[in-house]
């Protein structure tokens, strides 16, 4: 499959979560941002404004959400794979999912904005049999 994909992407969202490899960020907790880009064709939607067509980010947002309060996260890899995860679960019409995590207050002896982590997956559910590749322009890789 050759093409290029839309994208809808919610941007920037704020959460206050106790995530770090450290005692003081599991008690007292800090700042996290994300950006998550949800690829799929979105020609229909477009086409007949119907909801049923696209993605409900609002489902999305709740998601990510949950996933972000439900435990404490060592690493921003692991909380950035699990909201990948139950996105695509939930959203099996998804070809691909992007999620960034940036953690602002970092524990170092540094100045630095913030320390990003991006996941990029392909989802599960439209993986081709196994044997097969599937096939991007290296403009969606």
């Amino acid at each position: 499959m050759n093409r290029e994909f839309d994208c809808i992407k919610l941007a920037n969202m704020g959460f206050y979560a106790f995530h770090g490899t450290t005692k003081a960020e599991k008690e007292i907790g800090q700042r996290f941002f994300m950006d998550v880009e949800l690829f799929l064709d979105l020609s229909t939607a477009g086409k007949t404004d119907n909801i049923r067509h696209t993605v409900n980010y609002e489902k999305v947002y709740n998601i990510i959400t949950d996933v972000t309060k439900k435990r404490k996260y060592n690493l921003l890899e692991a909380l950035a794979e699990d909201i990948v995860d139950e996105i695509a679960a939930h959203f099996p019409n998804l070809d691909r999912i992007r999620v960034k995590v940036r953690k602002p207050q970092v524990p170092l002896c540094g100045i630095l904005d913030y320390v990003e982590v991006c996941i990029d997956r392909i989802n599960p559910a439209k993986q081709p049999p196994s044997g097969e590749e599937r096939k991007y322009d290296s403009k969606n890789s």
